[in-house]
């Protein structure tokens, strides 16, 4: 049986938990204009269909759906949908840095797993409705969006199955997502975007056309933002399993440096412009240090606008 359970961390949720994104205050300012009440039971008016999920209620099946199209839907309403947030898990292989990490230590992959989850456990506590959709060059697999706390199984068994192992096409694979959430939510990104920029800032644009409210969280390994490397070293390519290059790091280390902040200004400012919400995170940073710090900025700012 698969572990899922590492993903949930007792001190991330602990603390986190304590945020709650201020249980209903920030979720307000995150999706303003997005649905007519930030709050359950202002309202019964039908909202939208989605797939059933096991441990749905029976009884809000869509009988009429299932006489048509053969499988089971849920209708949703008004109070039951605060906030719609799409979780987008990189799973390309540059996440499956460093491939033997050590004692105590997590790959990109595992780190950006357990962000995702956490995000997931603290999403469906305050009532939101959350999916997941796994990608690399394709999509992975996919978790219908979801209140109910059944599809937070269902989230973690779904992370716990992939491994990342392949290339990563960011550019369609955003524009396809975009055009697979119809309705304007939240969309995060957790990934390393080790891309070319110009194409994730093309996909970011898209969502933001639908109306989306976009958060990068950029998840980026200590060694690659410091390169602390001292002896000759042989380096290999995570998605061209044919790149290796045997080279003095020390000599390369200020040139490396230089064209790593010069990717980070690039992204950053894109999300600027686009108004999409950008964290740089460190996989040195405990989980729960990243998405504290994270969202602990994000109330100030709501604050601040408010």
């Amino acid at each position: 049986m698969s572990d899922t359970s590492k993903y949930f961390r007792p001190e991330t949720l602990s603390k986190i938990g304590r945020l709650e994104l201020r249980a209903r205050h920030v979720v307000e300012g995150f999706v303003s204009g997005m649905h007519k009440s930030p709050y359950k039971g202002f309202s019964v008016e039908f909202a939208n269909h989605r797939q059933y999920v096991p441990g749905d209620d029976i009884r809000h099946i869509d009988w009429r759906v299932y006489a048509k199209a053969d499988r089971f839907f849920i209708k949703e309403y008004e109070e039951e949908t605060n906030m719609r947030v799409h979780l987008l898990l990189d799973c390309s292989g540059s996440m499956a840095y460093p491939e033997h990490p050590g004692t105590g230590r997590m790959t990109k992959w595992d780190y950006a797993a357990t962000v995702t989850a956490s995000l997931a456990h603290l999403l469906i506590r305050q009532g939101d409705a959350v999916g997941l959709t796994l990608f690399d060059h394709e999509l992975r697999g996919q978790v219908p969006v979801s209140t109910n706390r059944a599809s937070l199984a269902a989230l973690t068994a779904k992370i716990e199955q992939s491994k990342p192992d392949r290339k990563t096409d960011v550019k369609l694979l955003l524009q396809e997502l975009a055009g697979r959430i119809p309705r304007r939510g939240m969309v995060i990104i957790v990934s390393d975007l080790l891309m070319n920029p110009d194409d994730v800032v093309d996909g970011l644009r898209r969502f933001r056309y639908g109306g989306h409210d976009v958060v990068v969280l950029h998840v980026l390994d200590h060694d690659e933002l410091t390169f602390e490397f001292a002896d000759r070293t042989l380096f290999e390519g995570m998605e061209d399993v044919d790149l290796e290059i045997l080279t003095d790091p020390q000599s390369l280390r200020a040139s490396y440096l230089s064209a790593l902040q010069s990717f980070l200004d690039t992204i950053s400012s894109a999300c600027l412009n686009e108004r999409v919400d950008y964290a740089l995170i460190s996989t040195g940073d405990g989980v729960d240090v990243a998405l504290t710090t994270y969202l602990a900025a994000r109330m100030r700012l709501q604050r601040a606008k408010a």
